[in-house]
């Protein structure tokens, strides 16, 4: 119960359109979290079949992609969340937000740690392609679109194709 309220308490403070706490059970997000969470302890009992299965059902209830075996930690809100795909290998830090479109994937069929790593308090734009075993730093933000290729320091700002860093949020 503990997530749930945890849950709740995030997507309040994050979206300016909540007009009731009711209006939580109905986001694409509270739903893709859950499954998420009950897909991953399944993954990590290495009921493989099971939790991928939960893990597609999902995806067609949420639009949101995320796989069982992907590391998230607390405060995970993604906004709209249509076409988000989070990949296996890929770890994502504390109160980070994601946008629609976001993806989170790797370069091709390589082994091991294949999807990108994501700091603490990052917030990752609509559209963002993060790709490969990579690492974003905390406090970091990603522009809409850009696509991310090499590890990003903390506290910049990154955008475009290929990403740049524009700034740095010291």
């Amino acid at each position: 119960m503990d997530f749930i309220r945890e849950q709740i308490k995030v997507i309040k403070e994050r979206d300016p359109a909540l007009m009731s706490t009711a209006e939580v059970f109905l986001y694409p997000c509270f739903k893709a979290m859950i499954y998420y969470k009950i897909a991953h302890y399944f993954y990590k009992r290495k009921h493989f079949f099971i939790s991928r299965y939960i893990s597609e059902k999902g995806k067609k209830k949420t639009g949101i992609e995320i796989h069982p075996g992907a590391t998230i930690g607390k405060g995970l809100f993604i906004d709209h969340g249509t076409g988000v795909v989070i990949g296996e290998t890929a770890i994502i830090g504390n109160n980070v937000t994601i946008f629609h479109g976001v993806t989170l994937g790797g370069t091709g069929k390589e082994k091991g740690k294949r999807h990108p790593t994501i700091g603490n308090n990052v917030l990752i734009g609509c559209g963002a392609k993060l790709l490969g075993n990579i690492t974003i730093g905390d406090n970091v933000k990603i522009g809409a679109n850009a696509v991310i290729v090499k590890d990003v320091p903390e506290n910049t700002t990154v955008v475009g194709i290929p990403g740049k860093v524009i700034k740095n949020n010291i």
